[in-house]
């Protein structure tokens, strides 16, 4: 039995009873020490693959799931969406790097750089800003839930659309000569639709007509926002260089 390094209270297990501190021994090998760090970070204890599972074969369940309370078994919200979000980031600014993602006419020389950096840099600013918009026209749509509900629900949907893109983009420079790249995209894409309706469908309890026409709604609003947010983050600063 041993004391809290924090405060010097007796221990009767893992945690202080008294401020709640994890008792952790570091004075082990270094690489047990990562492994251990590693694991608390992405959640690698048997959570973290149930839910990624969950997360793409059944639409809209973790937030189901999370708003019933049943929370212990699924990583959490915040934790999924960091984790997703900072590979994510990683994978897209090493591919904008390589020129990628470039537009017909840039050079990979003058603009790969430039979009690697507001990839790195800016992106995931602006889309941590956005999760909450999405949650505010979920609200508009479904105005008879708590603005908490529709925020869980954005964090899946972001965590999710992600991942997605991160199938659809690589190839996005190929597409239109190989045709195996398309019909990845435009099943990647098909796939995210049904993503977004099935969510809305079984977070909100709605036909499937109902789910299909304010999905469009809420989608475009969306696309709009975020036009015109990354447009003016753009020109922003391109005026401050």
């Amino acid at each position: 039995m041993g004391c809290c390094k924090n405060c010097n209270e007796t221990l009767n297990g893992e945690y202080c009873p008294a401020c709640g501190q994890k008792d952790v021994d570091l004075e082990r090998p270094f690489f047990e020490l990562l492994g251990e760090a590693v694991s608390e970070a992405v959640d690698l204890d048997g959570r973290a693959g149930r839910t990624i599972r969950i997360l793409f074969t059944q639409p809209g369940r973790l937030t189901e799931e999370f708003l019933a309370g049943r929370r212990k078994t699924y990583t959490s919200p915040i934790r999924l969406y960091l984790f997703i979000s900072v590979s994510f980031f990683i994978l897209m600014a090493w591919i904008a790097a390589r020129g990628l993602l470039l537009d017909q006419g840039q050079s990979i020389d003058a603009d790969a750089p430039v979009q690697a950096q507001f990839v790195s840099d800016q992106m995931p600013r602006l889309m941590f800003l956005l999760l909450p918009v999405f949650a505010l026209l979920l609200k508009a749509t479904f105005r008879h839930r708590l603005y908490f509900d529709h925020l869980i629900l954005s964090v899946h949907l972001h965590s999710a659309a992600f991942v997605i893109l991160a199938v659809m983009l690589p190839v996005e420079k190929v597409a239109n000569e190989n045709l195996a790249a398309l019909i990845l995209q435009v099943v990647m894409l098909g796939y995210f639709v049904f993503y977004l309706v099935a969510s809305i469908r079984r977070v909100y309890s709605i036909s499937w007509a109902g789910s299909i026409a304010r999905s469009v709604a809420i989608l475009f609003g969306y696309l709009v926002v975020f036009s015109v947010l990354i447009e003016g983050t753009s020109s922003f600063l391109i005026i401050s260089d």
